[in-house]
């Protein structure tokens, strides 16, 4: 019996035989494979599949690859195998398997994303804008969790510093990079890649040493699911107070925290605030509300357009306010969306709206959608331009 547990153990600290997936080959194609020996049917599919043009043929099967299609796997020996017929883009994705129409992640690759409620498996074709993706041989920051007070609630926000900041006492500008719905003060860290891009862009000389503060947006939480007092709850987007004007108008005692606690430079100069979705929202609304703070201004794929205005003071006056802001002159005022984004139509009407008024902004469209590709994406492209 001892025997036994021992042989087990070892089985599972060390992954037994295993089978190998994703196998990234020398020319980017990729091998995924999973063992289902009872099942009928076996797919992959992931954010790698719009990168893919061609038809694709297993025997007599044909499936055609699009933004929201499936490949069938051929089954050998219980182990299905599926291999991109070309080269995978370089990227960060995302990918799973349906076992018979079940979701399941690969239970091969140790590496999974948590997106809201939903897990999904990773891997990183490098290469170009990618590399900033990877943790290279650079000097790197450090990503600290840290408790303060918002709304009266305890919270938790999570801080990347840069590399340096330990040994000097130097002050830094600060950048506040805010979430979308559902998400936390983890997921700009784990699907954004923050630490790794901020690093990376430093280390090339291309952005500014910085502080950067990513903050939870849903203010009646106290943290990301699984790290409060309320213990292991489902993750869900249906939270109460995330656009309603409780985050805005008390986003104030942030800054204060991070003023108070670290080398900054406490002046409008120093800061600058960005989102993505409702944390472009959030962006919105906390700059147009403070127009003295904030330096530089991001919209990523913003939630424009959702909320009525009249249920908070925060969401009124906004041409007033407008007004206000770009009379005070932000040094950068900057909007990315994506071709397919359901915000599209909305973030179009909003630039019209500042053009009519005669207010500048930077514009960015990218192919695709709501995804985290294109807002890592508008992440390396805004960064180097703040503190300048």
């Amino acid at each position: 019996m001892l025997v036994s547990a021992f042989t087990f153990a070892q089985q599972a600290l060390f992954g037994g035989a295993g089978i190998v997936s994703p196998e990234i080959h020398p020319d980017n194609t990729v091998t995924f494979r999973i063992s289902a020996p009872k099942a009928v049917k076996v797919q992959v599919t992931g954010d790698f599949l719009p990168t893919m043009k061609q038809t694709v043929k297993f025997g007599d099967t044909v499936m055609e690859m699009d933004v929201t299609g499936v490949a069938d796997l051929t089954e050998k020996d219980g182990v299905w195998e599926y291999t991109t017929p070309e080269p995978v883009a370089p990227e960060f994705y995302t990918y799973h398997f349906l076992i018979d129409g079940q979701r399941v992640i690969d239970m091969n690759n140790v590496y999974v994303n948590r997106d809201v409620s939903t897990l999904s498996s990773i891997l990183l074709i490098g290469g170009g804008r990618s590399d900033l993706y990877k943790v290279n041989a650079v000097p790197h920051g450090t990503v600290a969790k840290r408790w303060y007070t918002q709304d009266g609630l305890t919270r938790r926000l999570s801080v990347y510093t840069p590399a340096g900041y330990e040994t000097s006492n130097k002050r830094y500008p600060v950048f506040y990079l805010l979430h979308g719905m559902g998400g936390d003060e983890e997921a700009w860290l784990t699907q954004g890649r923050t630490a790794q891009i901020l690093d990376n862009l430093i280390a090339q000389g291309k952005a500014e040493p910085m502080i950067v503060v990513m903050t939870n947006g849903n203010v009646s939480q106290e943290a990301a699911p699984g790290e409060t007092s309320a213990g292991f709850v489902p993750p869900s987007m249906n939270l109460p107070k995330t656009m309603e004007g409780s985050f805005e108008s008390t986003f104030m005692e942030v800054v204060k925290f991070i003023d108070t606690n670290y080398r900054t430079i406490a002046k409008k100069q120093g800061r600058a605030i960005a989102g993505l979705s409702m944390g472009g929202f959030h962006s919105k609304f906390i700059s147009l509300n403070n127009p003295d703070t904030f330096n530089y201004i991001g919209l990523f794929s913003a939630a424009l357009g959702v909320t009525d205005p009249s249920i908070s003071p925060i969401y009124m006056n906004e041409d007033a306010k407008l007004k206000t802001q770009f009379t005070k002159a932000p040094a950068l005022y900057w909007i990315g969306i994506g071709k397919t984004d359901f915000l599209y139509a909305a973030n179009k009407a909003y630039r019209e709206k500042l053009d009519g008024m005669g207010y500048k902004y930077q514009y960015l469209e990218t192919d695709g959608g709501h995804i985290w590709r294109n807002w890592r994406i508008y992440l390396t492209e805004f960064t180097p331009l703040l503190f300048k």
